[in-house]
């Protein structure tokens, strides 16, 4: 049985980081600096991007299980003084290599008390496939002092239903460590990446807040574009500085005052309510018997 927290205001900080492969050292002192200066800031919770530790475009598998770590690892023990340290809840990506010996592209959520929860991201993008295990446990909801968080990784959140899980377990908020190569999109819009996370905001009405790096490793760039979004969907902080053509992008501190609370109304008018008029027995009867690319 969840324990029932009010939630507090709290600010939340997104750490647009530039960090380097297999520096972790540097990575690790990058996120702390990170932490630090969003504490400073007035933050309560910290979201860094995925991968954290270990940058991201690995070599190969061998490369990948040398930059891992376990769950209550170095990373752990340094983000967990951390949170003491300053007062706030960390989540951040780091590279997991479990009790079974598999390597996980996995977040991690701190406090002062500890390590309170770690997920394991479910839908690995491109290569991720050749390095990583997908994870099979769905994303936690921890109670905080801030109110409910959860957390999922990246390509995750392009998957309505994996994002539905946790705000039907009555998530809050919705941290996404992500690491997004860069795509050219057309001048005038914004990555489709962003759009994303602001839209599953609004169908969920519930915070969700986006976390990317920026700069190039290995020849890949990344897009940078974090966001803070709202339970109606619009930005309350970024997007951050975004990659283009001609440049990278910037390291930023993203910062946004939020009453979690908000996010369990989940009216959407005076007749309508975002998880009450769900059709889970319509959408089950379809989506089970139609194959795949089926047309009528």
């Amino acid at each position: 049985m969840r324990t029932e927290v009010t939630p507090e205001p709290v600010t939340i900080a997104c750490c647009q980081l530039r960090l380097r492969i297999g520096d972790l050292d540097g990575n690790r002192a990058a996120a702390a600096a990170a932490v630090a200066a969003a504490s400073a800031a007035g933050a309560g919770i910290v979201v860094l991007p995925e991968l954290t530790p270990s940058g991201y475009v690995f070599a190969d598998a061998a490369e990948a299980r040398s930059l891992a770590e376990p769950a209550d690892g170095p990373t752990a023990a340094e983000w967990t003084a951390l949170a003491a340290a300053h007062g706030v809840v960390i989540v951040g990506g780091f590279a997991e290599i479990g009790d079974d010996g598999l390597l996980y592209n996995s977040a991690m959520l701190a406090d002062a008390g500890g390590v309170r929860a770690v997920y394991r991201k479910a839908h690995l993008w491109d290569a991720e496939a050749d390095v990583f295990t997908p994870g099979a446990e769905p994303p936690p909801v921890v109670e905080t002092r801030y109110g409910r968080v959860s957390m999922v990784i990246c390509y995750d959140a392009e998957f309505p239903e994996w994002v539905r899980l946790p705000a039907l377990a009555g998530a809050d908020l919705l941290t996404v460590p992500t690491n997004w190569p860069f795509e050219p999109f057309p001048p005038g819009e914004r990555p489709l990446m962003t759009v994303n996370i602001q839209a599953a905001a609004y169908a969920n009405r519930m915070f969700v807040a986006a976390a990317c790096r920026c700069g190039t490793e290995r020849g890949v760039g990344w897009t940078g574009g974090s966001v803070i979004a709202g339970p109606d969907g619009y930005p309350l902080a970024g997007p951050a500085s975004v990659a283009g053509p001609s440049g990278d992008a910037e390291p930023e501190l993203l910062l946004a005052s939020c009453d979690l609370g908000r996010a369990r109304d989940k009216a959407s008018g005076p007749r309508n309510d975002a998880h009450a008029d769900r059709r889970p027995d319509l959408y089950d009867r379809y989506l089970h018997s139609a194959p795949a690319g089926a047309a009528g």
